[in-house]
């Protein structure tokens, strides 16, 4: 395990749930001395075919 503030941390589509779709997920690493909150990002989901904003879970 990497010493460090840097976490991996796991970004899950947000609209996919609410159609009742599969959601996506993506890996990626975060500093959280500098982004201590909930990271969201625009990603593409495959199952919707388009861009959605997934947001950070545990």
């Amino acid at each position: 395990m990497a010493k460090g503030p840097r976490v991996i941390i796991t970004l899950e589509c947000t609209e996919a749930r609410k159609i009742g779709k599969t959601p996506s997920r993506y890996t990626t690493t975060k500093n959280k001395k500098n982004t201590p909150d909930r990271m969201e990002l625009k990603k593409y989901n495959p199952f919707l075919r388009r861009h959605t904003v997934h947001k950070e879970i545990k």
